[in-house]
């Protein structure tokens, strides 16, 4: 009877997963398009594809569970969705925009990594070994998006401390991203 209660949370949280990586689905193309460093750009584009492939590992555990993934909406991922939009709707200064694009982004590999280490601790205690081995797979790769993102917030979140400092933005505090020439790393180097 335990295993059983264990397995509805299972399942209820692989749905809370499967909705909150097609909600990203959505929300990764605009975060890209929003990016003024070429390096978050990409790594943007390039989570998108693992994104995609977190999405279908989904279904596969849910076609072995004989279960359907639908019918549940991550509430907390639309929340931070919802707030990242609304950071780019402000359209700040590039450097301020890209240092609230990898915060927004870091949010959501926090909450995702969370998830996905409980479930495949609940695969575990269910004796789900394939789903144990996919869900891993994904934790690992969300780790591993957050990590880069680190990486990108160093090199930015200075960039956007130097601009304030050096008055780079207009009065209101705003500049537009059209106005402003993406830099890549390597052009800054």
């Amino acid at each position: 009877m335990e295993a059983n209660r264990l397995k509805h949370v299972y399942t209820e949280e692989l749905k809370d997963l499967y909705s909150a990586e097609n909600q990203l689905v959505k929300a990764l193309p605009k975060m890209a398009k929003a990016a003024t460093s070429e390096e978050l750009r990409l790594g943007f584009e390039e989570h998108l594809e693992q994104t995609k492939g977190h999405v279908t590992r989904l279904e596969r555990i849910f076609k072995a569970l004989g279960e359907s993934p639908k019918g549940k909406k991550c509430k907390g991922m639309e929340g931070l969705i919802t707030e990242g939009a609304e950071m780019i709707e402000e359209d700040p200064a590039p450097e301020e925009l890209d240092a609230g694009l990898i915060s927004a982004a870091q949010r959501v590999e926090h909450y995702e990594i969370a998830g996905y280490g409980c479930v495949r601790t609940y695969a575990e205690l269910l004796g789900e070994d394939e789903a144990v081995s996919l869900l891993e797979q994904t934790l690992q790769e969300e780790k591993e998006a957050d990590e880069k993102l680190t990486e990108l917030a160093g090199e930015i979140n200075v960039q956007a401390a130097r601009s304030a400092e050096e008055g780079e933005s207009s009065e209101d505090g705003s500049r537009s991203k059209k106005n402003a020439p993406a830099k890549s790393k390597a052009a800054r180097a």
